[in-house]
């Protein structure tokens, strides 16, 4: 196995200049385009891309790496280094501070590694797989909510879900307490910090939920697909985030009906 120390060494470096990136194209109109996949990006995504893929190349030059923006990067390793450059595009260019930088390390198609940095709060989420979760070198936790009727439910976008999928959202939100949208990223943070309960997303990639998986285990929190299967980097997209795991277990009953 990979020496993880310095793995986070590395990643650690990358962030704190991708942060200063960030910073200097924050509400400062960074020029957003729509791409054919109809995804957003500004200069500030293909800058952060750019500036990590150089970093593991240099460091770990038999890695692969998969990014948002440039796409798969495949040398043969058990290893992949996952970037979603900025994760919330158009709230970054809408200029609310609830984006993040996002980058995991998978292992034969496992995330083991994952960090999410707000580099406008200058916070720093930190997992690894069989540790616990850190937020700015605090350890954190999840909520301990155990029931759907007082949970907070959270969603990037409801109108992302159409047909079956739009009545399982519905069933969901309509048994939660409340629910609050378009916190992308940021949402997940949140929910392994204590303020969120159940995140459901639909037809996300690797990059936007490779990072995400040790950072809401280590904080006891459960993530799977809509079938509570194991998220790896050939999962389905559609991912299932939950505080506690008896919380998931009655959540998982309502995405499956």
């Amino acid at each position: 196995m990979e020496n993880i120390s310095f793995c986070l060494e590395v990643a650690f470096s990358l962030l704190d200049e991708a942060r200063e990136i960030c910073v200097k194209y924050f509400r400062k109109n960074p020029n957003l385009s729509i791409k054919k996949d109809n995804s957003p990006v500004t200069i500030a995504d293909k800058e952060i891309e750019n500036l990590i893929r150089n970093g593991i190349k240099k460091h770990f030059p038999e890695h692969n790496i998969l990014g948002e923006e440039e796409g798969y990067n495949y040398n043969g390793s058990d290893y992949t280094w996952v970037i979603d450059p900025i994760d919330g595009t158009k709230t970054f260019a809408a200029g609310i501070p609830t984006f993040g930088i996002m980058l995991g390390l998978a292992y034969k198609e496992k995330p083991i590694l994952g960090i999410v940095d707000q580099p406008i709060s200058k916070e720093r989420w930190i997992g690894i797989d069989g540790k616990p979760t850190t937020l700015n070198g605090e350890i954190i936790r999840t909520r301990a909510c155990n029931d759907i009727s007082e949970a907070v439910f959270s969603t990037t976008d409801p109108y992302f879900f159409e047909g079956k999928e739009k009545n399982i959202f519905n069933n969901i939100k309509n048994s939660a307490l409340y629910s609050i949208y378009g916190k992308d990223c940021y949402a997940y943070m949140l929910l392994a910090t204590g303020y969120i309960d159940i995140v459901l997303e639909n037809g996300l990639k690797p990059h936007d939920f490779c990072a995400l998986v040790p950072i809401i285990k280590g904080a006891g929190g459960v993530i799977t697909d809509w079938n509570g299967r194991e998220i790896t980097l050939n999962s389905d997209g559609n991912i299932l985030v939950c505080g506690t795991p008896d919380l998931h277990e009655k959540v998982c009953v309502l995405s499956k009906s």
